[in-house]
Formats: C-alpha cells, sequence, structure tokens
C-alpha cells in the first residue's frame, strides 16, 4: 500500500493557535522561511500517548528561534499544551511530532524584522526503525563529503532548518551507494555527528562522544549521556580525530528517529555492537516509556 503524501493525509495539525483540518495546513509560497531559511523546527516522539521530554524540545525552539532572530509568539507551555492536544486529536499514542517556526510572508528580503512568526504543530506514525535484534546487527556509515560549519559562519546551536541542507544532500549520497548514513566531520577534520543524529564510540569501558559546539547538543544525546553515568559509565566529551576510529570497539547514534542505533561500520572503520550498546537500546528504550 502506498503512503500518502505528507500534503494528503487526514486528521489535524495545530497552526497559530488551533487546530485544522490537515489538507488545510497552508503556507504562502512567498514566505521568508522558504527562501532565507528563517525556519527552526524540533524532532519529538510520543510513547504511550506522552511526549518524551516535551519541555526541553519546547524551550529549545523558542531558543533556536531567538538564535535567529525572533521571538516565537508562546511560551514553552503553550507549546507543551499545543502539542499534547494534536497527539490526541489525530488519536495517535507512539508518534513522531514536528512543532516547527518560520517567519512569514510580510517582507521578501534578506531583511524581515516586521515578518509574522508562524508555529504549526504536526504528529505522524514513526515506528521504531528496527527491532532490538536488527538493531544489534549495526548499520553501515560513510563518511560525508561536507562538513559541519565553522560556529563563527552559521547559527550552528539551532536547530535551524538552513542547516540541515548539508545533511540531505549527505544522506542521499550515502543511501547511493548502499549504506544508510554518513558522518560528519566539523569543519577543522574532526568527527562531529551523523545527518540527524550525534555519534557515540566505546574503548575500554568507557563512552566518548564529539564536544557539541559545532553542531546541536542533542536532546537524545544528553539523555544518553544520563542514562550511561546511572550506570557507572565514564562519558568522556572530547575532540576525536578520524583515525582514532581504529582503535574504538562500539559505536552508535542516538537522536529521536534512530533513538539509539549501533553502528557495524564507517568508511574503513570496523565496529561490533556490544554488551555496552544493547544496554543502551533497552536502556532508553525503557526510559522514553517510564511514568
Amino acid at each position: 500500500m502506498s503512503v500518502p503524501a505528507f500534503d494528503q493525509r487526514d486528521g489535524f495539525i495545530w497552526v497559530d493557535g488551533a487546530l485544522v483540518p490537515w489538507r488545510e495546513a497552508k503556507m504562502h509560497v512567498l514566505s521568508h522561511g522558504l527562501h532565507y531559511g528563517s525556519c527552526v523546527f524540533e524532532g519529538e516522539r510520543a510513547y504511550g500517548g506522552r511526549i518524551f521530554k516535551s519541555r526541553d524540545h519546547s524551550e529549545r525552539l523558542i531558543a533556536s528561534g531567538r538564535i535567529l532572530d525572533f521571538e516565537i509568539p508562546f511560551t514553552a507551555e503553550e507549546l507543551d499544551a499545543a502539542k499534547q492536544l494534536t497527539v490526541e486529536a489525530n488519536g495517535m499514542k507512539d508518534c513522531y511530532v514536528r512543532p516547527v517556526a518560520w517567519r512569514g510572508s510580510e517582507m521578501m528580503a534578506v531583511a524581515a524584522q516586521n515578518a509574522t512568526i508562524h508555529v504549526a504543530i504536526g504528529v505522524w506514525d514513526w515506528p521504531s526503525m528496527f527491532d532490538i535484534e536488527t538493531k544489534m546487527q549495526g548499520i553501515r556509515l560513510e563518511i560525508a563529503e561536507y562538513r559541519r560549519p565553522d560556529p563563527q559562519t552559521a547559527p550552528c546551536l539551532a536547530k535551524a532548518a538552513g542547516l540541515y541542507e548539508i545533511c540531505t544532500i549527505s544522506k542521499h549520497r550515502a543511501e547511493r551507494r548502499g549504506y544508510a548514513d554518513a558522518m560528519m566531520l566539523d569543519w577543522q577534520g574532526r568527527v562531529a555527528e551523523c545527518t540527524g543524529a550525534n555519534i557515540f564510540f566505546t574503548r575500554d569501558g568507557a563512552l566518548h562522544t564529539p564536544i557539541a559546539d559545532c553542531f546541536l547538543d542533542g536532546i537524545t544525546r544528553r539523555t544518553v549521556i544520563d542514562l550511561a553515568r546511572r550506570r557507572g559509565v565514564e562519558v568522556v566529551e572530547r575532540r576525536i580525530m578520524p583515525d582514532e576510529l581504529a582503535g574504538m570497539n562500539e559505536c552508535f547514534l542516538c537522536g529521536t528517529g534512530a533513538e539509539v542505533t549501533p553502528v557495524a561500520e564507517i568508511g574503513p572503520y570496523m565496529f561490533r555492537p556490544g554488551n555496552l550498546s544493547r544496554t543502551l537500546v533497552e536502556d532508553y528504550a525503557a526510559e522514553v516509556r517510564r511514568a
């Protein structure tokens, strides 16, 4: 059965304070957010009808807007309530949640100080990508040609739509070549992240992950760090050079979509998904459904 396009589904989307029928949730083609990238968003999941870390995501959406020099016209509390309302209005329990905010169509130039800030929330079915045994086989990554930008050249700490274009290009290239995703380096050639997920490695019983100062410090990333520390696992946030990967034992990705997904291969580097990866896959699955 074919999956309907995202503009041809039934249900409701929350737009600027009210639920509207899904197919009527539209924006004008001359919106600033479409032409100039003045758009921020969040990726969240609901488990059993409850959005995991909803407040953290709402606060980050507001912070991302401020980094792009606009104020989202709703409080974190109002966004939390709107997201929950949208999940319930669509009769969903386990689903993906997408809040998005953008500059509207009042001004069409680089400067758009007087453009209205719009906010919308959509939800849709997005099951976990793999069961645990399939996950434990590990996915294959290549190394992306594009790098994460110097933080002095882009608003790297915002979850801004424009920053994802090089991710789309890199993931398309990886999938054409038979890989599941691509690992990106930063502007100095150090390990950074994947196209939509943070990355971790294990060595000598410790967990190593790149310092998130030129890419997003993911909410799932923070959750995994907390889960590991609860287990007494040492977590080292540091600069990681690509040639160090040869000495790493395990590798996994984490993000709202990926959850926790082990990796078997990154270009010439091979990994064996093991006990620590499995433990964190299981701990994260339990954490998101904790009452």
